[in-house]
């Protein structure tokens, strides 16, 4: 088990009381904003990299189309990982042994620093 596989767990597990049905829906939304969140940061760090480089790799519409497609294929592969047997095997492994619990505004606030820092490192390249 990966820190995703815990992160969608914890999600998973605090919306499960409040919100039935759309507790899946919410913690693969989560881990995907995440993900694509940080997939972001790397992705900016590296433009500014390159740009102090001076080396020319691709365009920016390139580099845009190329984020959002990722961002697609990454969502897709959270969808087809939680839905499933995964899911059940992750519930299962977490209920065996005492996990500890994540604040829920924490788990929030994770993403959207993530998104924080992409934009400070892309004012500072």
């Amino acid at each position: 088990m990966n820190l995703f596989d815990i992160l969608f767990y914890n999600m998973f597990s605090q919306y499960k009381a409040k919100y039935k049905q759309k507790a899946n829906n919410i913690a693969i939304t989560y881990v995907t904003l995440l993900q694509v969140s940080l997939l972001l940061l790397l992705g900016v760090f590296f433009a500014g990299f390159f740009r102090q480089m001076n080396m020319v790799t691709m365009s920016s519409t390139k580099a845009w189309t190329l984020f959002v497609l990722m961002a697609v294929f990454i969502y897709f592969k959270n969808w087809m990982q939680y839905t499933g047997k995964k899911r059940m095997m992750i519930n299962a492994k977490m209920n065996k042994k005492k996990t500890q619990h994540y604040n829920i505004w924490l788990l929030w606030l994770l993403p959207i620093a993530a998104l924080g820092l992409s934009y400070v490192v892309y004012q500072a390249a």
